[in-house]
């Protein structure tokens, strides 16, 4: 017996070994997906979130990351990777510089950027001095511009622009055949890049723009008539109110108070989002309610966001285990990886603005009336390419 013995003790050396290996390894491969976001801004003031405009944040995205995180396991382990979701918050823009060094400190790569346009811009141009190579994904900002004259190769943008919005609310008024829109607009400068790209987009699906017409709110008598609703929407020639209204005050007492009965769609009514709570279709209800016991709130469309970002870093590394961070990048920019976004298709990267192709929701408080693109768009290769900048029109330099 004493041979049995003997080789026993090898073989139990061989498997502690082998054990100790596999986690050393799996140590080396830890890596932390940072969200990142400002302690003062001005989307997650308490005013704003008790107000819950829709389509405007509802709460931090950090709950989000982690479920996502959280529903890869069996993912990850096979691909041999450990992740962790670390939030790293600035207190205002100027103290970014700060917490870009932390990241660099902890060897970050992996950002989500829970931050308005001007200050992804400036994470942007600092970046590669104040951190180094790094992976970005946009969570929040709709704002064209990154996806165009401000784009980077290195950001990817899982939250869709205002031109995918526009685009999905032109579709569903011409599949509806409301041709006549009377426009609501604010004075804010994302007003009017609002108020572009949903022009563009009815010029591109043969929505006639009847009538835009400025509003205002103030307390100013002199200005009441800027602000009110039924002398707003006085005349008969439309047949639907759109508002554009980027954060969303006005646009909550439009909804039953025009002078005549039209439906009212854009910053309120019927609204464009990347997700909605109550979207009842491929295994959103399953989502929704992880999300819910989660956070305790509902899933709005900037934790989706961020919910797919995680996804999407999830994917690679599976794809391709012991692809470098600039080949993470290039199979990302090219489509070659997907994930599923529980919305019907699976959902891959556009090569020229890093955007995530995905359908937008056309929602109103109590569920999803639609969802976009609309059967019968028709596109040459993609239909999800019909919802914003295609190829052919995009100005975005950076590509893989």
């Amino acid at each position: 017996m004493k041979p049995i013995g003997k080789s026993v003790r090898p073989l139990a050396a061989l498997l502690a070994l082998a054990a100790c290996s596999l986690a050393q390894l799996a140590a080396a491969a830890t890596m932390t997906v940072a969200v990142l976001g400002l302690d003062d801004d001005a989307r997650y003031q308490p005013r704003r979130l008790e107000h819950n405009y829709p389509g405007q944040p509802a709460g931090r995205p950090l709950e989000a990351a982690a479920l996502a995180l959280e529903e890869s396991a069996m993912e990850l382990e096979g691909s041999g990777h450990k992740l962790s979701i670390k939030n790293y918050q600035a207190a205002n823009a100027a103290d970014l510089p700060r917490v870009l060094a932390q990241l660099k400190a902890a060897k970050v790569q992996h950002v989500l950027l829970d931050l308005p346009e001007a200050e992804i811009r400036s994470v942007l141009a600092s970046a590669p001095q104040a951190l180094g190579p790094a992976l970005f994904f946009n969570i929040g900002s709709g704002a064209d511009a990154l996806r165009a004259s401000a784009c980077a190769a290195n950001l990817l943008h899982t939250y869709p622009s205002e031109a995918m919005r526009a685009d999905a609310l032109a579709q569903y008024l011409a599949a509806r055949s409301w041709g006549q829109a009377l426009v609501l607009r604010g004075p804010l400068p994302n007003d009017q890049l609002q108020l572009d790209a949903f022009t563009r987009a009815a010029k591109r699906y043969g929505v006639k723009i009847a009538k835009t017409t400025p509003f205002k709110l103030s307390t100013d008598p002199r200005e009441r008539e800027q602000s009110n609703v039924r002398l707003l929407t006085n005349d008969k020639a439309y047949d639907v109110v759109v508002v554009i209204d980027s954060e969303g005050e006005f646009a909550r007492g439009v909804p039953y108070n025009t002078q005549w009965p039209r439906p009212v769609l854009g910053a309120n009514g019927l609204t464009p989002v990347a997700w909605q709570a109550q979207w009842d279709l491929n295994g959103g209800p399953q989502l929704s309610r992880r999300f819910m016991r989660a956070a305790h709130r509902p899933m709005a469309g900037q934790d989706w966001a961020a919910w797919a970002a995680v996804k999407s870093i999830v994917a690679v590394l599976g794809n391709a285990p012991k692809a470098s961070l600039a080949e993470q990048i290039a199979q990302l920019r090219k489509g070659e990886v997907f994930i599923d976004g529980f919305k019907g298709p699976r959902l891959s990267y556009r090569s020229w603005d890093g955007q995530l192709r995905q359908p937008v929701f056309l929602a109103h408080a109590d569920g999803v009336a639609a969802s976009a693109p609309f059967e019968g768009v028709l596109h040459p290769t993609e239909v999800l390419d019909t919802l914003g900048v295609d190829e052919k029109e995009s100005t975005c330099k950076a590509r893989p």
